[in-house]
């Protein structure tokens, strides 16, 4: 095999076991730099941290100036409490005992400001009455479901539920939360259009609450598709988190967006099955699986090759007749879905000024940290 060469190539490969996984710092910070220059304004930037999972990664954030984030999980919260993150979404409903995590999370980290969603009356009574069992006072967001049919209720239908929410004790309700995850047109004309007729939506639920005298809600929307439409809306925090580590999906969709790979996975053959069959150590426990197998990672190395099938443990590839491979060759794998990945390692090695600097424990891959 001949000695891959490009910006992903370090020394001291060799010492480490695939499947890994290896984050690159330095273009770690470059995305961060660049989604705060897109936005313009680091205060209107509240990255998801659904991504990295992880403190390293977290705290080059806050040192770049960011201040709020995102997260899907208590573990996720948590591990932003640790970080002492000033301002903490939970961008998920707690139901049942959640509550009560959630409820513990705030006491356990003072210095962090939380918040959280909800979609309905009843949970946002749940929440009302378990805050003030405890005498606080929990901010809220109201969940719009925009499109993408998953959480949220739907925006003809939110005012009421804004009002009534906004009478209950206990909670604070400071806005609006609107994820367009269904949002994904390569086009980006076209996912301007469907972005901006969710933005007139906001827009107008705004209005309306502004017009039964409550004071304009603060607006949280988009992902990492639609950030550079919202990038260009001064009254919208945007939320994208994909961006610091970035994937193949992404680049190959949203070439409009400049960010850089940042996360790779490496990954040796172990068996050479046929003539031109190759197995490599990159299973369903080693990458992210949902997407069709053409779709799983691209070998930056190896751009040839063509993935056939996958299991567990195993994934085989079309090499070629001659093809020339051997055992205990090693590829470098950007992920189609980067996301998911990370979160089936326990950590990832740090590759600087190509030499293995360390590691990056993805902490919050847990469900639970502490809380």
């Amino acid at each position: 095999m001949k000695k891959p060469t490009g910006w992903y190539v370090f020394d001291g490969v060799d010492q480490l076991d695939s499947p890994a996984l290896i984050v690159y710092p330095g273009r770690v910070r470059y995305n961060i730099d660049l989604a705060i220059k897109m936005v313009g304004n680091v205060n209107r930037l509240r990255p998801h941290i659904k991504t990295h999972k992880c403190k390293e990664a977290a705290l080059l954030q806050i040192s770049a100036g960011i201040t709020r984030f995102k997260c899907a999980t208590i573990a996720e919260a948590e591990l932003l409490g640790m970080c002492k993150a000033s301002d903490v979404l939970l961008a998920y409903q707690p139901v049942g005992m959640k509550i009560w995590r959630f409820i513990e999370l705030i006491k356990k980290y003072p210095g962090t400001e939380f918040s959280c969603l909800v979609d309905n009356i009843e949970i946002a009574e749940d929440i009302s009455v378990a805050a003030l069992s405890e005498d606080l006072i929990i901010k809220v967001y109201i969940d719009l479901n925009v499109g993408m049919d998953r959480t949220g209720i739907i925006p003809d239908k939110a005012l009421d539920l804004y009002l009534n929410v906004n009478l209950l004790r206990g909670i604070v309700l400071v806005g609006l939360h609107a994820y367009d995850g269904h949002i994904h047109n390569a086009d980006l004309q076209a996912r301007n259009l469907q972005a901006e007729r969710t933005y007139m939506e906001l827009q107008e639920l705004k209005s309306d609450i502004i017009n039964e005298g409550l004071p304009g809600p603060i607006i949280i929307a988009g992902g990492t598709p639609t950030f550079p439409f919202y990038a260009g809306k001064q009254d919208v925090i945007c939320s994208p988190g994909t961006f610091i580590y970035w994937d193949a999906g992404y680049g190959e969709s949203f070439k409009e967006q400049q960010f850089i790979p940042a996360a790779l996975v490496i990954t040796r053959i172990v068996s050479l099955p046929t003539n031109t069959k190759i197995c490599l150590d990159l299973g369903h426990k080693s990458v992210a699986a949902e997407n069709v197998l053409d779709k799983r990672v691209r070998f930056l190395n190896a751009p040839d090759l063509l993935i056939i099938g996958q299991s567990e443990e195993h994934l085989i590839v079309e090499a070629g007749e001659n093809h020339g491979y051997k055992p205990g060759d090693l590829f470098y794998a950007l992920p189609y879905h980067v996301c998911p990945t990370v979160a089936l390692y326990d950590k990832a090695s740090t590759i600087e000024n190509n030499q293995v600097t360390g590691e990056w424990p993805t902490l919050a891959r847990n469900r639970k940290i502490n809380v």
